[in-house]
């Protein structure tokens, strides 16, 4: 017997197929309940006594009509000669939805195993099963399973273990499609036999005939059939002349009819069954007019504790790192290697420790989110959204994506692959940016405390996300209407049942994205503020506008321990005023300083000095390097007793309005460089990335400058804070 086995596993969205993929494997990943969430190829191991298994986590799809990019990758994985086995998963709880895509699967008679998952859902729905009818109707062995306790998974291991002892002769499904259309699927299978199809023998010519007859691209694209479509419709325009059978149409329905048909036979619903919970919760979250709000109020609730469970871990990380800057400081002296002290106490620890402070928002933001994708929320509000997004020329389906864009750009672009209209794919890309990111989290944690009372927090942080979000629509409603104009597609979602997430799978979620956004700090903003560093500390200043040290000394020979109270606290802040003149010199004479200076002529308009000009010039690669950057430049890095925190430097030198425009404009430009590539990757095209990059610093120069003038002018939030 062999010793190695390849296992695609296949599934409908939402039936639990990741969280088995998670059990069989150890693997750590992402599990969400809504559509989508797997989007690519995803690979694992794990061994049964001698035998070792290769497992293939597919993309949740609906069948193999290869409509998607998901059902397209899915197809090609099964023309792979070196699968031994496919492992379908069933949500037991939905049988009848679920096993369309079964049915498919038995036509490539590639030995088959099925795993009805969800079983305790399937319990409290009063569902009883006949397996030994489902498995003589399906071809298949049947487990059931709970895969997200683990209960019947030993069932599972001896079943497979059963199972591949036996593969050579194992039963398939008995599907006829009536004699009229198995007819004709034989007729083109004697036409389509002396084709070469060495490469894909291990799947029976039956299989590709179906598919022909369904007129489907992905086979037809394929080298070995890419001339058979004027075949495949003599069979087609036969049918229908003859019999009045639309292929396309007539064979889904055949396979629908199977299904009811077994279902009936092997399934049985107890009288006593009562409304599900589900249904009562529905009633209430996409109600027509209570959707809205309720979702508006969660999103409030979402930014509230992130704000206000973050605030004192926040403070213990910000005491963490500028004790340890101290302890440096303290036992390094000045005079020993100044430019080394110099670079690790503002460079590294100034400017990562920055990033860092905010990881706490992080956590909680995901943790919420986590949440919200675990119960099943994300569908509801999808659903709810789908009128609104409509008035925008996108589709529901599109707000999921959006909805990720929150954590990343990255990852929410790459799950646009489950949205089926190429135009409404495209415009969900373009207009993704513009949703606030996790990136852009620590630069509102910064500013927002700095500038806004406590009891207005969350409510600036609300708006400035519900700012993104109409921005993206409206910016949808251009693009429909110009670039990717067309006919509105038809939306069809599943709204799974409300499941309570497991405690596992919400703290993987806040490890890995914690962790990755510390890999981030240390492998991307830890370079980042070492290079801007460098930019922000050479070439020095030799000569200054006036002898700052010479007035210093002066006013330092002032202070004695005899004056008054009050006259060493002038002294002292003349001494401050003096030192921070210096090192804005310093600073200006520097690259970063230069070109800061230079470009802030442009940017005066937005609010915006040479030190914030540099700081959004630095936030282009990350945007978390606009915090690090101000961190070098205010030096809260080199911590002592008499040194500030970034947020009282920027209240003391910027007001309210000039903290709102900055977040304004940082919201609406590139998140980083990262997004423009997986843009460019998407779209395979340089000219979108290019367009994209260009339209967004355009949008947020226009929009930035429009609000801050317009405040201005009004005097809104003009005042420093004291």
């Amino acid at each position: 017997m062999k010793k190695h086995f390849k296992i695609l596993l296949f599934g409908n969205p939402n039936c639990g197929k990741t969280t088995l993929f998670n059990s069989l494997t150890g693997h750590r990943q992402h599990v969400g309940n809504y559509p989508g969430v797997t989007v690519e190829r995803k690979t694992g191991t794990f061994r049964l006594s001698e035998t070792s298994f290769e497992i293939v986590d597919l993309p949740g799809i609906y069948s193999l009509s290869a409509s998607s990019p998901e059902e397209n990758v899915a197809l090609q994985e099964l023309l792979d000669p070196d699968v031994d086995l496919i492992l379908n998963v069933v949500d037991s709880s939905i049988p009848q939805r679920n096993l369309y895509l079964t049915t498919q699967l038995a036509e490539t008679h590639i030995p088959m195993m099925l795993v009805f998952n969800m079983a305790d859902e399937a319990r409290k729905k009063g569902l009883s099963f006949d397996f030994e009818k489902l498995q003589n109707y399906l071809g298949a062995p049947i487990v059931q399973m709970v895969s997200t306790t683990g209960d019947g998974l030993q069932n599972f291991y001896d079943t497979l273990q059963n199972f591949i002892q036996n593969l050579d002769c194992h039963d398939v499904a008995k599907l006829s499609y009536g004699k009229d259309i198995d007819d004709s699927i034989s007729d083109l299978e004697k036409t389509l036999s002396p084709i070469n199809l060495d490469r894909l023998n291990h799947i029976p010519l039956r299989f590709f005939a179906i598919k022909l007859l369904e007129k489907d691209t992905a086979v037809l694209n394929l080298d070995e059939f890419k001339n058979t479509g004027p075949l495949a419709d003599t069979q087609i325009q036969h049918l229908y002349q003859k019999h009045a059978i639309q292929a396309d149409t007539f064979m889904p329905d055949c396979r629908y009819g199977l299904i009811e048909g077994a279902c009936r036979d092997a399934i049985s619903v107890s009288p006593t069954h009562r409304l599900e919970v589900s249904n009562l919760i529905d009633r209430v979250v996409t109600h027509k007019w209570l959707g809205l709000p309720i979702f508006f109020a969660i999103m409030y609730a979402m930014f509230w504790v992130t704000f206000t469970c973050a605030e004192p871990f926040m403070g213990y990380i910000e005491d963490a790192f500028s004790a340890f800057a101290q302890l440096i400081g303290t036992h390094w002296p000045e005079t020993t290697a100044p430019g080394w002290r110099a670079l690790l106490l503002s460079g590294v620890i100034g400017g990562v420790s920055s990033v860092l402070v905010f990881l706490p928002n992080i956590v909680f933001l995901f943790m919420m989110i986590a949440i919200l994708e675990g119960t099943g929320y994300m569908s509801r509000v999808a659903f709810v959204m789908d009128g609104i997004m409509r008035v925008f020329g996108l589709q529901g389906k599109s707000f999921i994506p959006l909805i990720l864009g929150f954590g990343c750009s990255v990852p929410a672009i790459m799950a646009t692959r489950s949205i089926e209209s190429e135009r409404d794919r495209k415009t969900t890309i373009m207009i993704l940016p513009l949703m606030s990111c996790g990136a852009r989290l620590p630069i509102y944690a910064l500013l927002i405390p700095a500038f806004f009372a406590e009891k207005h927090q969350a409510t600036m942080m609300f708006l400035i996300y519900i700012i993104g979000v109409l921005v993206a629509f409206c910016a949808a409603r251009l693009l429909k209407s110009t670039l990717f104009k067309g006919a509105g597609e038809i939306y069809i979602m599943e709204l799974p049942p409300y499941r309570l997430p497991s405690l596992k799978s919400i703290l993987l979620h806040m490890w890995d994205r914690s962790v990755l956004y510390i890999q981030k700090a240390g492998t991307i903003i830890l370079p980042i503020s070492i290079l801007l560093f460098m930019a922000n500390t050479y070439p020095q200043a030799e000569t200054f506008s006036q002898d700052y040290e010479s007035q210093i000394k002066t006013y330092q020979s002032l202070l004695t321990d005899s004056s008054p109270i009050e006259e060493q606290e002038m002294v002292q802040d003349s001494i401050t005023v003096l030192e921070n003149m210096r090192q804005a010199e310093t600073i200006e004479y520097t690259a970063l300083g230069r070109i800061g200076k230079s470009l802030e002529p442009f940017f005066a308009p937005l609010g915006f000095d040479w030190k914030i000009t540099t700081a959004s010039f630095a936030g282009l690669a990350a945007k978390e390097a606009f915090v690090s950057q101000l961190g070098i430049l205010y030096a809260t890095g080199e911590a002592d007793e008499t040194s500030l925190p970034l947020r009282t430097h920027l209240r003391q030198n910027y007001t309210p309005l000039q903290g709102f425009a900055m977040m304004l404009f940082a919201l609406l430009s590139i998140p980083c460089f990262a997004t423009l590539a997986i843009i460019k990757r998407e779209m395979n095209s340089w000219f979108m990335m290019f367009a994209e990059a260009f339209g967004l610093f355009a949008l947020a120069y226009i929009l930035t400058f429009i609000t801050y003038q317009t405040l201005k002018y009004f005097e809104v939030g003009t005042q420093l804070l004291t």
